[in-house]
């Protein structure tokens, strides 16, 4: 049986509550990385005043720093995107936090609206672009931390370019 996703089979695990961990202070699987994300969040306090739009070019900041990972925040006005492009050989946690953000995969276009989760593998190839009228922010939970970010082109080869989160 050919299937588009094990998620068909199985279901999402981040939607069984009672299986994530809550928030380490130094996480080291994916559903404690996933616990971090949301404590992060949720905690409106630690981040809301942080953040600061700019037209010209996607705005970012990191908030925090532990072993083997890294957390930023960004903001994006409307029509801000990061181009196709993957983060080398680190995995990641995506939150949406305020708007809406588009992604875009080889599979096609997805809406994550605030609140919407993403956790993706080391080789995984997207674009986030903010479609909307209205500004986005989102959090991003890298594991390591971010050291590259290849940009590819469509039917082209990577190319390497510096570590700018998305």
């Amino acid at each position: 049986m050919n299937s588009d996703s094990d998620l068909q089979i199985a279901g999402d695990i981040l939607e069984v509550q009672h299986l994530l961990r809550p928030a380490r202070e130094h996480p080291s699987t994916v559903s404690e990385f996933v616990g971090l994300a949301r404590s992060i969040a949720a905690d409106r306090a630690r981040w809301a005043d942080l953040v600061r739009y700019d037209s010209a070019s996607r705005w970012y900041h990191r908030l925090r720093r532990g072993p083997g990972y890294e957390v930023w925040l960004l903001s994006w006005v409307p029509g801000q995107g990061t181009g196709l492009h993957g983060h080398g050989l680190s995995a990641g946690v995506l939150t949406v936090l305020e708007g809406e953000l588009t992604e875009r995969t080889e599979r096609g276009a997805r809406s994550l609206s605030a609140g919407t989760e993403r956790v993706f593998a080391p080789g995984y190839v997207h674009e986030v672009v903010n479609d909307s009228l209205e500004p986005a922010v989102s959090l991003h939970l890298y594991h390591p931390g971010l050291t590259e970010m290849p940009m590819h082109a469509a039917q082209s080869a990577p190319r390497a370019v510096g570590a700018v989160p998305a």
